[in-house]
């Protein structure tokens, strides 16, 4: 991807065809956004697409975010980095990956695209905000453009407006998983007065509501708190299970931070009956499939099934 790219790329939508939505008179389709780029896939393209652009019309050579050891948005933005000519540099969240971060695919693919790894600590890290923290940074690395965690911020959320696509308007729910906020927000901004937005937090805690309610003006969505199944990157052998269930019958891959989360809980909400008879639902997958080889490696260590690869 490059800070250039046209404003409106489209991804396939496919049909999931079990017998629960059969059952509930339910059509459920997905979003490929998976597929949008081998490596930048899902909202972090849509989110880095106009970050790239502002950082290049700014001129700065340098792209600075911030990441946990197994988040998409780091090989992400690296990739996005390398590919415009500009260094990348990612503080990672957690001081102890300073001696074993070869051992992680993300952070190794990361690297292997050329951004600098900074690892710090958990306090350290809560201050990724704090504009004397910030300043300190740039007195250490020079000039820099920050692109925040996850890449949420307004280029982020412009970006993801971009998601849905004319004749979206037909479906009476969008559903997507939440991390930061930004795809909820974004999409969110673009549908229609009549649609209800409906997100799945990967991350324990109401503290997303009060988030969202900064990053969109719209009161269209709701956040469904329930399956997060004990909080970020935490997963269970029910999980797993389900994810491997769900791609040997619908062939589609799904990662177990987010999408698998999410398309549990909405698979659970239809089969307890949240939803009218004919509803139309439009599941948008965000991709972060990268990070399953890594999650693998944690499961193997934990005597737990393997997703499917």
């Amino acid at each position: 991807m490059e800070g250039t790219t046209e404003s409106s790329v489209t991804t396939p939508t496919q049909e999931i065809q079990l017998p629960l939505l059969e059952e509930a008179g339910i059509c459920l389709r997905i979003r490929r956004e998976d597929l949008l780029h081998p490596v930048v896939s899902g909202n972090k393209c849509r989110k880095l697409k106009y970050n790239l652009e502002e950082a290049l019309r700014q001129r700065h050579d340098t792209l600075l975010t911030f990441g946990g050891a197994y988040s998409n948005h780091i090989p992400a933005t690296a990739f996005a980095a390398a590919e415009n000519g500009l260094r990348s540099i990612g503080f990672i969240r957690g001081e102890e990956l300073a001696d074993s971060w070869k051992d992680n695919p993300t952070l190794k693919y990361a690297s292997e695209m050329g951004m600098q790894l900074e690892f710090v600590s958990r306090t350290a890290y809560r201050k990724k905000t704090d504009k004397a923290f910030l300043l300190d940074l740039e007195n250490q690395y020079g000039r820099f453009y920050i692109v925040p965690e996850g890449g949420t911020n307004l280029p982020g959320i412009r970006g993801c407006r971009e998601i849905l696509q004319p004749g979206d308007e037909a479906y009476d729910v969008i559903a997507c998983a939440v991390g930061t906020g930004g795809t909820l927000a974004g999409i969110s901004m673009s549908a229609s007065e009549k649609q209800k937005v409906l997100g799945f937090p990967a991350l324990k805690g109401d503290f997303l509501h009060k988030v969202l309610e900064g990053l969109t003006p719209n009161d269209n969505w709701t956040l469904t708190c329930d399956f997060h199944f004990g909080g970020y990157g935490k997963v269970t052998g029910e999980l797993i299970g389900f994810i491997n269930d769900f791609k040997a019958q619908t062939g589609i891959p799904l990662d177990p931070v987010y999408t698998g989360k999410m398309m549990f809980g909405l698979l659970k909400m239809v089969e307890e009956g949240h939803f009218e008879k004919g509803t139309q639902i439009l599941a948008i997958h965000t991709g972060g499939l990268q990070g399953i080889t890594g999650m693998n490696g944690i499961l193997r260590k934990k005597n737990l099934p393997l997703l499917t690869v």
